[in-house]
């Protein structure tokens, strides 16, 4: 049971279930909490919001929404006070409510909490949406923590049907010159708009419900406002409106039998040029009555007899027609220039081509062949092309396209690749297949790549920073390597060092000693603590200080034992003991022991 009490309220206070093709319908969902009892001490607050597309789910994603909660405190000042509390989502469909601090406070009787939930989408399918509660407080009697639990239930109403839109109209009934247009109307989101007029439509952007011609009406015009539903795309709904224009004007004009008038003459004084219908045919004055000019995108007659042919203006290029062809000329009547696209002749005769313009490069005619120069004066100029296929090239030198490129001479002995600075360049190719090379260093393409110098006595490895480097490779055959030490590929790994004595087996990249594996060792001597067998709970033997001898762990089997020379006693074993012997006069003979004692050590 639940120590404080919760209550749902909703904006609108009906939620309309969603439905598909309308737009999502939203709402406001506030969870009222009040203390109707004695103080209750409490921590948090989660609430569980059924997830869903079900009739029985607030909403399919809790991600959209805006969470926020506010207690209200109305006992402890004259005036009631707000503070905002923590809301945070857990998970994918639970709100924990907790205090501002963080610790337990006190719910006091009278007080209010309101948790606000916007921006909720609401889940598809009608029907009755139960949220959970389930709140942390402490029982100050029984001085332990205790869960209560309780169901807030929220009705989800089938949605209303889309209203039908309506009110399209102008913002003025009477269009005046100059004036601009604009019409509204009202209606509801769900539906696509779309404005129909003479010549053409406009779809509606989402939204709007306005919208303005680019050019107002120059006549009486009806327009047709088209809304389409999107739910049942068949269900369409037509509103119509007519805007009159106070001077209309007449893109066309049809006359079944003809129009007789003597003149034709433009509206506005600037274009107030009249065409004058005389007995012999057509004449063309301008706004001030002298000749005009017959503007047309196109001319079709039989011939033109003129003097001359010249562009819209003054300065324009001119074309005259002398006896024997035909002359272009500037405006100001020196030599023009011919351009078009192409030109289809026998012949050229000319001293020189160049490109377009002063700057462009140019190409000369002397007797021996052709000069390529700059567009600036004489200098020798560069040829472009995608390809040159020559018998030779006999060059100076080869460079890129722009001054700073790297550059390629031709020197008695070679070739020399240098960059556009002078210095020595640097050759890039996916492949070199050459005799020999000879360099002072080859490294990577980044600066801080590896180095390879070649010092006189051999090859040296280094980093990019000049610090000794690695060689990486799967196998290396040489007749001898000088090394300080030898070590695994990780920095924990086994090391070997080579002190003059001979060489020390380190562990795990430490100072500290380190076993040596191998199957089989083959040394002139040893020298070492102890022995070892190579599996578990196997004997050993320790080697002790100066003159102490060994000790052997685990027992010693063996036929017999002899002293360190030929002539030294020696004791075998047998069925029936032991025999201390002795070697005379190459005889085995019985030995004698001089110890009192088995314990004692001999002398």
């Amino acid at each position: 049971m639940a120590a404080l009490t919760y209550s749902m309220l909703t904006d609108p206070t009906s939620l309309e279930a969603s439905v598909d093709g309308r737009s999502p319908s939203t709402g406001t969902v506030y969870l009222m909490v009040t203390n109707t009892g004695r103080e209750v001490p409490w921590l948090k607050i989660e609430l569980k919001v059924p997830v869903g597309d079900g009739a029985g789910h607030l909403t399919p994603n809790i991600g959209t929404i805006n969470a926020s909660g506010q207690y209200t405190d109305t006992q402890s000042a004259p005036q009631a006070s707000t503070q905002p509390v923590i809301v945070q989502a857990r998970g994918t469909d639970v709100f924990e409510i907790t205090t501002q601090s963080g610790r337990i406070e006190a719910f006091a009787p009278g007080d209010y909490m309101v948790l606000t939930l916007e921006n909720v989408t609401v889940a598809p399918n009608a029907g009755l949406a139960v949220l959970t509660v389930t709140e942390t407080t402490r029982d100050t009697r029984r001085g332990r923590w205790q869960v209560g639990d309780a169901a807030v239930p929220l009705v989800k109403t089938s949605p209303k049907e889309i209203p039908v839109p309506r009110d399209f109209r102008p913002d003025k009934a009477m269009l005046d010159t100059g004036e601009s247009l604009t019409l509204s109307w009202d209606g509801s989101a769900d539906f696509d708009y779309r404005v129909l007029f003479p010549g053409g439509q406009v779809d509606i952007p989402a939204g709007a419900r306005t919208w303005s011609p680019a050019t107002a009406p120059r006549r009486a015009t009806t327009y047709i406002l088209a809304a389409t539903s999107r739910t049942t795309p068949r269900q369409e709904h037509f509103l119509t409106t007519t805007v009159q224009v106070r001077h209309p004007v007449l893109e066309t004009l049809t006359a079944t039998v003809g129009i007789d008038t003597p003149w034709v003459q433009g509206t506005a004084d600037a274009t107030r040029g009249r065409v004058t219908f005389t007995g012999t045919g057509v004449e063309i004055s301008n706004n001030s009555g002298g000749k005009g000019t017959l503007v047309a995108d196109r001319a079709d007659v039989n011939g033109v007899n003129t003097e001359w042919v010249q562009g819209r203006s003054s300065d324009d290029g001119k074309i005259t027609f002398p006896k024997d062809g035909l002359d272009v000329r500037q405006g100001t009547g020196a030599w023009g220039t011919v351009h078009a696209d192409k030109a289809d002749l026998n012949g050229v005769n000319t001293e020189w081509v160049q490109g377009r313009h002063a700057d462009d490069g140019w190409i000369s005619f002397p007797k021996e062949g052709l000069n390529v120069r700059k567009g600036a004066g004489n200098a020798w100029g560069a040829v472009f092309a995608d390809r040159a296929d020559v018998n030779g090239v006999n060059t100076e030198w080869v460079q890129g396209r722009s001054a700073d490129d790297g550059k390629v001479t031709f020197p008695k002995d070679g070739v020399d690749v240098r960059q556009g600075s002078g210095a020595w360049g640097t050759v890039h190719a996916d492949k070199a297949d050459v005799n020999g090379v000879n360099t002072e260093w080859v490294q990577g393409r980044s600066a801080d790549d590896g180095k390879i110098t070649f010092p006189k006595d051999g090859v040296d490895v280094r980093q990019g920073s000049g610090a000794w480097g690695t060689v990486h490779a799967d196998k290396a055959d040489v007749n001898g390597v000088n090394t300080e030490w030898v070590q695994g590929r990780s920095s924990d790994d086994g090391k070997i060092t080579f002190p003059k004595a001979g060489l020390n087996v380190y562990r795990d990249g430490t100072q500290e000693w380190g076993t040596m594996a191998a199957d089989k060792a083959d040394v002139n001597s040893v020298i070492t603590h102890e022995v070892r067998g190579s599996r578990d709970g196997q004997g050993y033997i320790q080697f002790l200080d100066k003159d102490k001898g060994v000790r052997i762990f685990g027992g010693v089997s063996a036929g017999w034992i002899r002293g360190l020379n030929d002539d030294e006693a020696w004791i075998r074993f047998n069925e029936e003991g032991i025999w201390v012997l002795k070697h005379r006069n190459g005889k085995r003979e019985s030995a004698n022991v001089t110890c009192s004692t088995v314990n004692e050590r001999p002398a």
